[in-house]
């Protein structure tokens, strides 16, 4: 809203500073900066609300360090995260352009499944919450609105320069056509775009007639998978909001290079137009989270829930896939793969040695993974801390791939 009023004050009367609105940089700095104080101010007065609504977690005693003390914590406090990135978004980014409308369909689609999730465990007292079923209903949903549109949208393009060989493909005077193009990024490889229709073609020319309708089958599974995993992620304070920031950041720096046409030139990667405009929705995503540690960080003040959790891992999913970077997921999300695989496998392997045993046997001592590092003897606050390490590295070693191939 506030790119239109200044860039109306700015043409109609030419008022001074009014024109900075139309860079990026400036916005994307404002909306990190609105988005850490929306979720300072307005995160003290949720948590006494909920306070005084006894709006408290319910914890099941599962033998932990510590755990018991945070019984009666305040909860669904990922409003405080949901509010801090709609708000500087709808403020300073340009409403019209598609992957911001995107964004904020999936920040409040899948804030609405996590939210009536933490309603029925807290107001109704039922520990289960929403059924798997409806949740996977509405992560479907999600996936379906996601996918269709970056198939079928007219807005959805990648720019392909027709150039000599070892020209800038941005030098005046190259021509270029902007197409409807299923394509990804494939790390560490030399010619790193890989188009869905010729891979599924390949495959089976059957497959290959049927690409559209497998494309979106894999982004329901994508978004799904990664939602789930900063979900299964946040068990202890700070974890998944701190692993998220990290995330955000990298998925930043991606948009960033993407949505410039000399940057991508630089870089000898696609560029993706108007995809610029998803810098000021990461910098607001990556402020809420680094905002709600405020109350989140050891020990915590407020628990984020469900709420936060399915959206800040949809929102990183939907990201990826709007970037064209979601075959880097396994790493740039490593941290929610191995907590989501540590159940996995801790369960398939106490069910096949039950079957096999007549006993179930466990890999870890518990899972999720940093519950088994907790069993183990460790705080919170260094497993936690150690973890974000691991983060950073892994968001490292994903930005280098840019680079690196």
């Amino acid at each position: 809203m506030l790119y239109y009023l200044f860039r109306y004050l700015d043409q109609q009367f030419d008022v001074l500073g009014a024109g900075v609105f139309q860079y990026i940089s400036f916005r994307a700095g404002l909306a990190a900066l609105l988005s850490l104080l929306i979720a300072m101010i307005f995160g003290g007065r949720l948590i006494k609300l909920l306070q005084r609504k006894q709006v408290g977690e319910s914890i099941r005693d599962l033998g932990l360090e510590g755990q018991m003390e945070k019984k009666g914590t305040p909860t669904m406090g990922g409003l405080i995260i949901l509010l801090a990135i709609l708000l500087p978004t709808i403020l300073l980014a340009r409403l019209s352009n598609v992957y911001i409308i995107l964004m904020l369909v999936s920040t409040i689609w899948l804030g609405a499944i996590g939210f009536l999730d933490d309603y029925i465990k807290v107001f109704k007292k039922n520990k289960e919450g929403l059924a798997g079923k409806f949740k996977i209903i509405g992560q479907v949903g999600l996936g379906l609105i996601v996918g269709v549109t970056l198939f079928f949208s007219e807005d959805v393009v990648v720019r392909q320069y027709f150039t000599d060989h070892g020209t800038s493909a941005i030098d005046v005077g190259s021509s270029f056509a902007d197409v409807r193009k299923m394509i990804t990024t494939v790390p560490f490889t030399k010619n790193n775009e890989l188009d869905y229709h010729n891979f599924f073609s390949f495959a089976s020319p059957v497959l290959g007639s049927y690409a559209r309708f497998l494309y979106i089958p894999l982004v329901i599974l994508i978004i799904t998978a990664v939602s789930n995993g900063a979900n299964i992620t946040d068990g202890i304070d700070g974890l998944a909001a701190g692993t998220s920031a990290i995330i955000g950041t990298t998925l930043a720096a991606f948009a960033w290079v993407s949505g410039n046409a000399i940057f991508a030139d630089y870089f000898d990667i696609m560029y993706i137009p108007n995809t610029g405009e998803l810098v000021i929705f990461c910098t607001a995503f990556v402020g809420a989270c680094v905002g709600f540690l405020w109350y989140n960080s050891y020990p915590a003040q407020v628990f984020m829930g469900d709420t936060g959790s399915l959206s800040i891992g949809g929102i990183i999913a939907v990201l990826a896939l709007i970037l064209r970077k979601e075959l880097l997921i396994p790493m740039l999300c490593g941290i929610f793969l191995v907590e989501n695989l540590s159940v996995m496998l801790q369960v398939s392997y106490f069910k096949y040695t039950k079957k096999k045993y007549g006993e179930g046997r466990r890999i870890f001592k518990m899972s999720p993974l940093h519950h088994h590092y907790q069993k183990l003897g460790y705080h919170e606050a260094k497993i936690v801390s150690r973890f974000w390490t691991v983060g950073v590295m892994l968001a490292i070693l994903t930005l280098v791939t840019l680079k690196l191939r």
